[in-house]
């Protein structure tokens, strides 16, 4: 049975670790989590004169440098004096060269957002009248490509390390305090320590690259190092290091003179590390609290103490699973994880689970704002897919519980079996003994009278030749042979026999086989739940993206000009006999909102004429809107119209028209239009 389910659940945890590398692998590009609500010239607009300035106003407060605004005329020249400021709140403004002609002109902004994550976009507006411009920005990002995607793995491996690091050591102090001694649990510990001091020491060395440039080369740039320390992430980042310096020696404390100490010893010695370790702690999660989200926006003060307790809580649970599930798996045989330890961290775990709700409802409330945000934004709906993972999750530790409870249970009946088979071991070990005893003295006493009976019977000195050869002295020497290697090997081959035999005993047990079945299910879900909550702090809180949407939709009806109707041709051919055409499509008044569509089909001689089907698609790929259907009503031989078309939103619009000339004919042209 053990054989058979193993293997299964081995494949559970494996499916379990590629969905969280396809998770992480498809997270992107960190979402701009300073998103950008307000500018002036605002986005497409069409001004009289040229502007004395340009201003941005943010969502938060950003970080900027000379680099971090600038505006491009359509040649692509810099047309501001590089010195962008500060005007009041998070507004910052940069002045633009006096006498800028006519034209269209290209905002392109890099900033650093105060919860540590880089932001970037661009946008144009025109003087006069729009012009063609030959500046590209459709490949406007930041935090992606290779140096975002290694900075990405290099935040959830700190989560994890985090994670195994304290909650592993909450289990041996909490839980199992003899646990100190089993290699390991301190493998489990020490390997935490490490995953999260190297992953702190990469994110240190990214961290300029993934919020400027992006390139890999930058990484060894000891100047762009130096400006990394002088900010708020740089600082958490060093802060973090030296803690990680505290942890060490808390480590070295609870596996090396806690270890040593007896039972009673040991109790005056971990409300000490209990506490110290407690400090540490929640010293590393506030590296965290102080430079992410938690920092910025709706109440700061009393979130980053709520997130430390979240990320504690989180620790505690899930580095707990993973030290129990090492110690239910790779413990030694002679030293099994007891039942009491066991309960311990159930209740450990059931506490952990109450702050976690406690603290995410908060979170919840604080990051999204509304019920809305939680389908039509992309945080709410990951942060729907972690509370399921922990509801599935706490479904699983339920049944774990059940068995904690009956291997509690058993645990009695267990240890006197054991007794008793150690009383009756010992028992016929003394037999043994004596029985041995009383040979060798029979034997020695029959010795005694032979060799009075040889005596009598005036046996010769010199005819004694077996003497020599059947001493006792001689076969002795047998018995001083024990201490050769090949009496060494025999003990250690019956030693590993012996520890085979308690590891089958003790996986034979079929309360503690199940409680291993739901803690390894448990911690294959746990690995997903990391990787959802590092993907999940790194994308924009709902409540900034609805600010941000509700702002741009009010700055793009604010500046739409009455543009006029726009009229688009564009011939076709379906391949088919007859199949050729123009098509003319008529947008009036081409802005956001309402508006009125006149299709025209002609041959190409100029003859209008009917085809069997015509269908419209409107699509704004720069904001992933659309295809929007339309479907126009037949008026007269060659004429369609549809009224009350709506356009959500200023930009450029792909209108694609799909024509059948007949049953089994058809193509799709398209042409793009600027509307608004």
């Amino acid at each position: 049975m053990t054989q058979t389910i193993a293997p299964r659940l081995r494949t559970l945890v494996l499916l379990l670790l590629a969905a969280a590398c396809a998770l992480l692998a498809g997270a992107g590009p960190a979402s701009a989590h300073a998103a950008l609500t307000g500018s002036d010239p605002r986005e497409g607009a069409v001004v009289d004169e040229a502007p004395a300035q340009l201003s941005l106003t943010f969502s938060e407060s950003v970080s900027m440098d000379d680099d971090s605004l600038r505006v491009l005329d359509p040649r692509g020249e810099r047309v501001d004096d590089g010195k962008p400021s500060g005007t009041g709140g998070a507004t910052y403004s940069v002045k633009l060269h006096a006498g800028l002609p006519d034209g269209t002109y290209t905002v392109t902004y890099q900033v650093v957002s105060a919860d540590s994550h880089p932001v970037a976009g661009a946008y144009t507006f025109s003087v006069g009248a729009p012009s063609e411009t030959s500046v590209a920005v459709s490949g406007q990002s930041a935090g992606g490509g290779f140096v975002g995607g290694l900075y990405g793995v290099g935040r959830y491996v700190s989560y994890t390390g985090f994670a195994v690091l304290v909650g592993g050591a909450a289990f041996v102090l909490a839980c199992w305090p003899r646990g100190s001694g089993v290699r390991v649990l301190q493998r489990v510990v020490v390997s935490g320590w490490l995953a999260l001091t190297a992953a702190t020491l990469l994110l240190l060395l990214l961290r300029g690259s993934y919020t400027g440039s992006g390139k890999f080369a930058d990484v060894f740039d000891l100047n762009l190092l130096g400006e990394v320390l002088q900010t708020k992430p740089g600082a958490a980042l060093v802060s973090r290091l030296l803690l990680l310096a505290a942890a060490a020696l808390f480590i070295a404390v609870l596996f090396g003179a806690y270890d040593k100490r007896e039972d009673e010893e040991k109790r005056d010695l971990t409300f000490g590390l209990a506490v110290g370790g407690s400090v540490v702690a929640a010293g590393l999660a506030a590296t965290w609290a102080m430079s992410e989200h938690a920092s910025v926006g709706l109440q700061a003060g009393l979130a980053m103490p709520v997130d430390v307790v979240h990320l504690i809580a989180v620790a505690t649970w899930l580095g707990g699973l993973t030290a129990l599930l090492v110690a239910l798996y790779r413990g030694p045989a002679d030293t099994p994880v007891p039942a009491l330890a066991v309960r311990r961290f159930s209740r450990v775990a059931f506490g952990s689970v109450i702050a976690l709700v406690v603290t995410g409802t908060y979170q919840s409330w604080r990051q999204l704002g509304s019920w809305t945000a939680f389908t039509d934004t992309r945080y709410g709906q990951l942060l729907l897919v972690k509370i399921g993972l922990v509801a599935v999750l706490v479904g699983v530790a339920h049944f774990s519980r059940r068995w904690t409870a009956q291997l509690a249970e058993a645990a009695p009946a267990v240890a006197g079996a054991a007794a008793a088979r150690r009383a009756e071991k010992g028992a016929g070990k003394a037999s043994t003994k004596a029985s041995g005893t009383a040979s060798a003295k029979a034997g020695t006493k029959a010795s005694g009278n032979a060799k009075v009976a040889q005596k009598a019977s005036g046996t010769t000195k010199g005819s004694g030749t077996a003497k020599g050869t059947g001493t006792a002295k001689g076969s002795g020497t047998a018995k001083g042979s024990g201490g050769s290697p090949r009496a060494a090997q025999l003990a250690r081959q019956r030693a590993a026999v012996d520890a085979a035999r308690q590891k089958r005993q003790r996986d034979a047990d079929p309360n503690r086989f199940g409680l291993r079945r739901s803690v390894l299910a448990e911690a294959g879900i746990a690995v997903v739940l990391l990787v959802v909550t590092t993907v999940l702090t790194q994308t924009e809180p709902g409540r900034t993206e609805e600010e941000a949407k509700a702002a741009g939709g009010s700055s793009a009806a604010a500046s739409a000009p009455s543009t006029g109707a726009v009229t688009l041709d564009m011939p076709f051919d379906t391949g088919a006999q007859n199949g050729k055409g123009v098509v003319r499509v008529e947008l009036d008044p081409a802005r956001v909102g309402a508006n009125d569509m006149h299709l025209y089909v002609e041959r190409p001689d100029g003859t209008a004429f009917d085809l069997p089907e015509v269908k419209v698609a409107l699509t704004q790929k720069a904001k992933s809107i659309g295809p929007l259907p339309v479907a126009p009503d037949h008026i007269t031989t060659g004429h369609w119209s549809a009224s009350g078309v709506q356009i959500p939103m200023a930009g450029d619009w792909e209108v694609a028209v799909t024509v059948r000339t007949s049953d089994i004919d058809q193509v799709t042209i398209s042409k793009n239009t600027q509307i608004g």
